[in-house]
C-alpha cells in the first residue's frame, strides 16, 4: 500500500474512513441546501442572513470549546462520538421536517444552526483526537491527511449533488438524507475492534484542568503563531458558503446548480491538497504560514475574475492552499502536543478555527451587501496576506531564524537557524512522540501476549 493510503491497512481506521465519507457527503449537501434555503426562500437574496446563520452555527465554538476539550480528554471518545453523531442526525431530521411541511421560517433555521453548533463544539475535539486511537503515533500525519481526503472527497460530491436535488425536489429532502447519513458513522463505530484501539492517557479529575490547557498553549509560541494565522484566515477568508452563494446568485446571476458546481470545483483543489498532506511526514509552522500567504494571493486573483467560468477555475488553487494550511496546522499541533493534553489543545484550536466564523461571517455578509460580493472575497484575500506576512516577520525576529524561498529547490520555503527556545519546543515534541509510539507498541505486545 502506498504511503498516501498507508493508514487504511488498520481495520478500525478503514471503518472510520468509509463511515465518515458517507456522513461528510450528507453534511456538505446540507450546507448547500441550508444556505440556498436562506438566500432564496426565507430572505430576499440577503448575504447578511446567510452570514448570521453561519455565525450562529459556529458561535458555540467560542463559548464551549474549552469545556468540550476537557470532556474529550476525560471520557471514552468512541462513546462520545456515537452520542454526538446521533444528535447531529436528529437536528438535521427536525429541520427537514419543518421545511417539507412548509412551516419553516428564518428564525427556525437560526435556532437549528445554533443547536448544530452546540453539538459540533463537543464533536470536533473528540473527532480530532480519536484518530490517534485508531492508528499508531508514527502514522498520525497520514491518518489526519486521509481524514481531510474523506472530507474533501465528500465536498467534491456533495455540493453538486445538492444542487441537482434542490432543483429536482427542493432543499427539504436533503436535510432528511443528511440525517440518515450519520447512521454510517455510528455503524462504523459500533463495528470497531476495541482491542485494537491505541491506549491513550486521559486527563484526571480535579480543578483547573481547562486553565491548564490554556496555560499550556500560552507557553507554546509555535502553537500561538498557528492559532493567530488560522484564526484570521478562518474569520475573513474561509467563508465559502457565503461568498460562493452571493457570487453565483448576485454577481453572475446563476442558479442552485451553478452554486453547487462551485463547491465541487473547489473540492478538486482541496482533495489534491488532502492527498499531498497524507504523504507529508512532518509538517511545520512554515508550511502553515506559507499556505496562508498563497491562499490570500489566489483568493485575491479570484475576486477579480470577470466571468463565472474563470471564477470557478480559480476555486481549485484556493481550495488547494486552504486545505494545505488547515491540515498542516492540525497535524503540527497534534504531533507536538502531549497526549493527555491533546483534547484541550485541539479544542482551543477548533475554537479559533471555527469559532472565529461568528465574528467574521456577519462582517463579510455586510460587506457583500454594502460593496458587492467581490469585496466579500477580496477582504478575505487581504486579511490572509497581511496575517501571513505579519507572522513571518514575528517568527523571524523572535525565533531568530532566517527565511528564504527557492522556486527550483526543495524545500521551497526554508527556515534556517532556529533560536534556542524554538529548538527546545521541537525536541520536546519529538520526545513526546517517541514516548507515545513506544507506549502504543508495549500495549500491543501485552495484548498479543494475553
Amino acid at each position: 500500500m502506498t504511503r498516501t493510503f498507508y493508514s487504511l491497512r488498520y481495520f478500525n481506521y478503514r471503518l472510520w474512513f468509509v463511515g465518515a465519507l458517507v456522513a461528510n457527503v450528507g453534511t456538505w449537501m446540507q450546507r448547500v441546501a441550508q444556505d440556498w434555503l436562506v438566500l432564496t426562500v426565507l430572505s430576499k437574496d440577503s448575504g447578511l442572513a446567510v452570514g448570521i446563520v453561519t455565525g450562529l452555527q459556529f458561535l458555540p465554538m467560542l463559548l464551549l470549546s474549552p469545556v468540550a476539550g476537557l470532556v474529550a480528554d476525560r471520557l471514552p471518545r468512541r462513546k462520545l462520538l456515537v452520542a454526538t453523531q446521533a444528535a447531529l442526525g436528529l437536528l438535521a431530521a427536525g429541520l427537514g421536517v419543518l421545511v417539507l411541511t412548509g412551516v419553516a421560517e428564518l428564525w427556525h433555521v437560526y435556532v437549528f444552526a445554533l443547536g448544530l453548533g452546540v453539538v459540533t463544539a463537543f464533536d470536533n475535539p473528540v473527532r480530532q483526537t480519536f484518530v490517534a486511537e485508531m492508528v499508531p503515533a508514527k502514522d498520525l500525519p497520514n491518518a489526519v491527511g486521509l481524514n481531510s481526503t474523506s472530507f474533501n472527497a465528500a465536498r467534491l460530491i456533495g455540493p453538486g449533488l445538492a444542487g441537482l436535488l434542490i432543483a429536482a425536489v427542493g432543499p427539504g429532502w436533503i436535510f432528511i438524507i443528511n440525517a440518515v447519513s450519520f447512521g454510517a458513522t455510528i455503524f462504523s463505530l459500533t463495528l470497531m475492534r476495541a482491542r485494537e484501539l491505541q491506549v491513550l492517557p486521559h486527563a484526571g479529575r480535579g480543578k483547573g484542568q481547562v486553565r491548564a490547557g490554556v496555560e499550556y498553549v500560552r507557553r507554546r509560541s509555535d502553537i500561538v503563531v498557528i492559532l493567530v494565522v488560522v484564526g484570521v484566515v478562518s474569520a475573513l477568508g474561509l467563508n465559502f458558503q457565503l461568498t460562493s452563494a452571493t457570487m453565483a446568485r448576485v454577481e453572475f446571476g446563476k442558479g442552485a446548480g451553478e452554486y453547487g458546481v462551485l463547491g465541487s470545483v473547489m473540492a478538486l483543489g482541496t482533495l489534491a491538497g488532502a492527498l499531498l498532506a497524507a504523504r507529508r511526514r512532518r509538517p511545520r509552522v512554515r508550511l502553515v504560514v506559507g499556505a496562508a500567504l498563497a491562499f490570500g494571493v489566489a483568493m485575491g486573483i479570484q475576486a477579480l475574475m470577470p466571468t463565472y467560468e474563470l471564477y470557478a477555475l480559480m476555486c481549485i488553487p484556493v481550495g488547494l492552499f486552504s486545505l494545505t494550511m488547515m491540515t498542516a496546522a492540525n497535524t503540527t499541533i497534534q504531533m507536538s502536543t502531549e497526549p493527555a493534553m491533546r483534547g484541550r489543545v485541539m479544542s482551543l484550536y477548533m475554537m479559533v478555527f471555527l469559532g472565529s466564523t461568528p465574528i467574521g461571517s456577519p462582517i463579510v455578509g455586510w460587506i457583500s451587501e454594502q460593496w458587492g460580493p467581490r469585496w466579500s472575497v477580496g477582504v478575505g484575500a487581504i486579511a490572509s496576506i497581511l496575517v501571513a506576512i505579519g507572522a513571518a516577520v514575528w517568527v523571524q525576529r523572535h525565533w531568530h531564524v532566517r527565511v528564504s524561498y527557492s522556486l527550483l529547490h526543495r524545500p521551497h520555503l526554508a527556515v534556517v537557524g532556529p533560536g534556542e527556545r524554538y529548538t527546545r519546543q521541537m525536541e520536546r515534541a519529538e520526545r513526546e512522540l517517541a514516548k507515545v509510539a513506544m507506549g502504543a507498541e508495549e500495549a500491543q505486545q501485552r495484548t498479543a501476549s494475553a
